[in-house]
C-alpha cells in the first residue's frame, strides 16, 4: 500500500455540516476498500484564484490516508458522480529522508615567517 495524499475543493454553496458530511463519505470509501485514514483536516473557506465554472470560493479539505492504486479510481469516479467536488488533487506522498551532507572546513597551513638575513 501507498501513502497518498488528497486536496478537494469542495462548492461553497454546501453548509458546514454538508461538507464535514462529504469527507466523511469519502472516508468510508477509503476504509471500506481497505485503505487506512492517517489524517484528515477541513481547511475552511477559501478565495480562489481563478474562477472555477460560476465558483469564486471554495472548501478545502485535505486527506492523507495509505491504499491501492484501485482505490484511487473509485475515489475519482464518486467525485464525478456526486457533483460536489469542484477539484480534486492527489499524489503520492514521499516519506524520504534526506542526508546532509557536511562540509568539511579547509584548515590554512599558516604562512611561513619571512627570514631576516
Amino acid at each position: 500500500m501507498r501513502t497518498y495524499e488528497t486536496v478537494l475543493i469542495i462548492k461553497p454553496a454546501l453548509s458546514d455540516p454538508e461538507v464535514a458530511e462529504r469527507v466523511e463519505k469519502t472516508k468510508q470509501i477509503i476504509a471500506s476498500d481497505g485503505g487506512e485514514l492517517v489524517n484528515h483536516e477541513i481547511w475552511g473557506r477559501r478565495k480562489l484564484t481563478h474562477l472555477i465554472g460560476k465558483a469564486r470560493e471554495g472548501v478545502y479539505a485535505y486527506l492523507k490516508y495509505r491504499a491501492t492504486p484501485a482505490l484511487l479510481k473509485k475515489l475519482q469516479h464518486n467525485y464525478s458522480v456526486t457533483g460536489d467536488i469542484l477539484r480534486d488533487m492527489t499524489v503520492v506522498s514521499s516519506e524520504r529522508k534526506f542526508k546532509v551532507k557536511e562540509k568539511k572546513a579547509k584548515v590554512k597551513a599558516p604562512a611561513a615567517a619571512p627570514k631576516n638575513p
